[in-house]
């Protein structure tokens, strides 16, 4: 079906941070299959994971015990700080695991209609109840009626949440992105998600964060809440999490842990032995090769290296992120940016419609940080210039 504005290049195969064409020219990918590839591409131990437990068992349903699964919620419990998990196949089936959660809870209080408060900005899927939680117009276009029981309100802005707090005795949860990455990598204060605990905590709310994109390692720790020193009730983990293979988990603890009965939710794939064994593999490659100090590190150089590349450049808005989490904010469209990169050899987005979003591997180096600044500053200064700007208004 017509749902991609596909780019012009097709891959035949990768290594590391880099990838080939079917015509075999090399590029270097700073979108990670947006933020998906955390171990880049053909990274050996998840080759080897994947066949291994291909080679054993691929499928068998929850209608019976999975040992890998089994294993990959013993170890997301333990590094994340929840309970119990539900394991799923994306990010937006995670967040409807999150959003079913909070409903179950608000019932349970004797709440007939329960709301949750979301953001301007926010992204939280495509499904008909994560399009409705969603903050753009341009993604929930076309699809109303949109699935009541959500509460907006600004991105990064506690007063907002204290004042529907005051005249909403609906709400039961609040539902937020510690980084905001398709709204243009907008991190969240520090304060902001300190206050939201304290809301939570008051109003006897469910604090739910979605690290869909930020999670799992890529802002230097394991995940972005650990960075402020808070703890959700439900977390909702996909992309990165088996470095390329489908899966998706929403995490719980305390009352959001108990909220789920059989029968109130279910997946035919979720969780299977192959996808597990990817994401076992993957956590422990973060781990052993210290991938999130890789992460801090190296993010740190490419924001730096960025920010003195273009300081002087007229229309550079700001440079942003944490970790290997990076936006470029500029003063006009620059959609186009994304396929002169692509015709440079390098893979990017923008999204905001203004802001170029950096998502590359865990595994990137220094050298291939120092090439991607290399490659992209100046392809940003020529974008900018006031000739190309003349010429594009004439």
């Amino acid at each position: 079906m017509n749902t991609y504005a596909r780019l012009p290049v097709s891959f035949a195969r990768g290594q590391g941070v880099w990838l080939w064409d079917d015509a075999g020219k090399r590029y270097l990918d700073a979108l990670g299959g947006i933020a998906v590839n955390t171990l880049g591409h053909a990274h050996p131990v998840i080759v080897k994971a994947l066949a291994d437990q291909a080679a054993r068992l691929i499928h068998v349903s929850n209608l019976y015990r999975i040992s890998e699964q089994e294993r990959l919620a013993d170890k997301l419990s333990a590094i994340s700080g929840m309970d119990n998990a539900f394991f799923c196949n994306s990010g937006c089936e995670a967040n409807e695991a999150a959003i079913k959660i909070a409903r179950l809870y608000g019932h349970s209080k004797g709440i007939d209609c329960p709301s949750v408060i979301v953001m301007e900005g926010a992204f939280h899927g495509r499904t008909l109840a994560t399009l409705s939680a969603t903050g753009s117009r341009k993604v929930q276009a076309g699809f109303e009626p949109l699935v009541s029981g959500f509460v907006r309100v600004p991105f990064n802005d506690l007063e907002s949440v204290r004042q529907v707090a005051e005249r909403n005795r609906d709400v039961v949860a609040v539902l937020v992105e510690p980084i905001q990455g398709e709204g243009g990598i907008k991190v969240s204060d520090i304060e902001y998600l300190r206050g939201l605990r304290e809301l939570c905590d008051r109003n006897s709310w469910l604090l739910m964060l979605d690290e869909v994109q930020c999670g799992l390692g890529r802002t230097g720790k394991w995940f972005a809440y650990q960075q402020v020193g808070v703890l959700p009730d439900v977390l909702t983990l996909a992309k990165g999490l088996a470095a390329g293979v489908p899966i998706g988990v929403c995490l719980a603890r305390s009352a959001a842990a108990g909220a789920f009965k059989p029968g109130n939710h279910g997946s035919t794939f979720g969780g299977n032995p192959l996808a597990c064994a990817a994401a076992l593999a993957t956590l422990e490659t973060i781990e052993g090769e210290r991938l999130m100090e890789n992460a801090e590190r190296v993010g740190s150089l490419i924001c730096g290296e960025l920010t003195k590349a273009l300081s002087d450049a007229a229309g550079v808005v700001g440079i942003r992120g944490r970790g290997l989490m990076i936006g470029v904010e500029l003063d006009r469209p620059c959609g186009e940016l994304v396929r002169l990169a692509l015709e440079q050899g390098m893979l990017i987005n923008v999204t905001a419609d203004n802001v170029v979003r950096l998502l590359p591997a865990l595994v990137m180096n220094e050298a291939e940080a120092r090439t991607l600044v290399s490659m992209l500053a100046p392809l940003i200064r020529t974008f900018l210039a006031p000739s190309r700007a003349q010429a594009a208004s004439a």
